[in-house]
């Protein structure tokens, strides 16, 4: 089992930044994927951005250019820096993550992030 634990949610006004944590329970040097998604309301899911254990990154057309995500293992932790923010970025982020020794995918409680036009 892992506890996934988003953080760095808010309001920002438009064309702002915001960088968001996902600080795992255990150690993400084992981490095969952690990736982002966001859901806004009356909306199903959608993946923002995912990153591999050799360090692959792949990115939502939509963010492309705009955000960037990267892990530290040695904090275990996920980050994703949002720049150039919008109001259709606005959302609950969720993050996720696939271990090596476990089949499943967990997922953090996810975190509001409110961008102001």
């Amino acid at each position: 089992q892992v506890q996934l634990v988003e953080s760095g949610g808010g309001l920002v006004q438009a064309g702002g930044s915001i960088k968001l944590s996902c600080a795992a329970s255990r150690s993400t040097i084992n981490l095969l994927k952690g990736g982002w998604y966001r859901q806004a309301p009356g909306k199903p899911r959608e993946l923002v951005a995912t990153i591999t254990n050799g360090g692959s990154t792949n990115y939502a057309d939509s963010v492309k250019d705009r955000f960037t995500i990267s892990r530290d293992n040695a904090k275990n932790t996920v980050y994703l820096q949002m720049n150039s923010l919008k109001p259709e970025d606005t959302a609950v982020y969720y993050c996720n993550a696939r271990f090596a020794w476990d089949v499943r995918y967990y997922w953090g409680q996810g975190t509001q992030v409110t961008v102001s036009s």
